[in-house]
């Protein structure tokens, strides 16, 4: 087999992947207004929520191949702003914390610092490279200074993987890794809800995130009992009244698994699955070396926790900028960057002698 036909076979490869993905994002779109029209539900907020996603995705495919560096680069630096100005434009009471406003604010900050942190890893520049690291630790410390703890650990974790993926030589263990992971948190959130952990780990859980949070995720289980299939309907869950009396009314910490198997059953929980496992595929077959394409992966994975904890994706500056950082890494830049990289390494070997 030439080249020629590996690199042709490679292409209709991802064509396939990216097919895929898009039938899955309007599968998504289909049965939230299916789930609305049946019960009487508001779909505005899923079908939003799908088309930041995958306009974010195609517009990070296109600018990153024009500008595998400098677009993931300025998104960075857009997302740092966004994280900053956002307490002041989407104001949240203090008994929100830790993920209420804040956990936009966190996501924010992750999905920046993987974007910095995959420019880093793209450039050949070493000046150029150094910035852009110093971004990313600047991405972290911001965390701190605008009163997001979990947005500092959050940011800090996404760089300390993009730091370890510069010695991982096959990105299929990392991807399988991350993949663990984000089903950890959706499980470990489902056994809080559900009461099957030690009585005193579930109060030591529930004292740190809040009881009007696990009581909405008990709340959450409770009306997927009833609808198990299909749910009650989009936009119906956290709503005032139900199984958590305590919960104010302007704060909605829900848990994305948890709310779509309330809101539209476990086919809408299976398909948020699926949307999340083709992202990992299309890491795993992106062209983009691994170090770029794991910092991105890791960088969803700790979104994809967050939107375990809190609500998190139903900003929709979050959406755009998850699936604008899934079109990076996915994108097939006109340059080709592992042979830039072999070049630099011997470039380098050749100053040293």
């Amino acid at each position: 087999m030439t080249r020629a036909t590996e690199t042709d076979a490679e292409r209709a490869g991802r064509n396939v992947s990216d097919g895929a993905g898009m039938i899955l994002l309007g599968l998504c779109a289909l049965w939230a207004l299916i789930t609305a029209a049946v019960h009487d539900g508001r779909p505005e907020g899923m079908l939003l929520a799908v088309l930041a996603a995958a306009a974010g995705c195609a517009t990070g495919r296109i600018s990153g191949a024009l500008l595998p560096v400098a677009a993931p680069g300025a998104g960075a630096a857009v997302g740092l702003v966004l994280a900053v100005t956002m307490p002041a434009l989407l104001p949240g009471p203090p008994y929100a914390v830790p993920l209420g406003h804040t956990g936009a604010t966190a996501a924010l900050l992750a999905l920046a610092t993987g974007a910095a942190c995959c420019a880093a890893r793209a450039t050949p520049v070493p000046a150029l490279r150094s910035a852009l690291w110093l971004l990313a630790v600047l991405i972290v410390l911001t965390g701190v200074v605008t009163g997001s703890p979990v947005g500092c650990v959050a940011s800090g974790a996404v760089l300390l993987c993009s730091l370890a993926a510069g010695s991982m030589p096959h990105r299929g263990v990392g991807v399988a890794g991350l993949a663990l992971a984000a089903a950890g948190a959706a499980g470990g959130v489902w056994a809080v809800a559900a009461g099957v952990l030690p009585g005193g780990l579930v109060e030591a859980v529930t004292d740190r995130l809040g009881p009007y949070r696990v009581h909405l995720w008990q709340d959450a289980l409770e009306l997927a009992g009833r609808a198990p299939v299909s749910g009650v309907g989009p936009g119906l869950y956290g709503q005032p009244g139900g199984a958590a009396p305590g919960a104010p009314a302007e704060v909605k910490p829900h848990s994305a698994p948890l709310q779509l198997l309330a809101e539209q059953g476990l086919v809408g929980v299976l398909l948020l699955a699926a949307v999340y496992c083709w992202v990992l595929h299309a890491l795993w077959r992106a062209p983009r070396p691994t170090p770029v394409v794991l910092t991105a992966g890791a960088a969803l994975t700790v979104l994809a926790v967050l939107a375990s904890l809190g609500n998190v994706l139903s900003f929709t500056t979050v959406t755009a900028g998850a699936g604008l950082l899934t079109g990076w890494a996915t994108a097939r830049p006109w340059v080709d960057e592992e042979r830039m990289a072999r070049e630099e390494v011997v470039a380098g070997e050749r100053t040293s002698i």
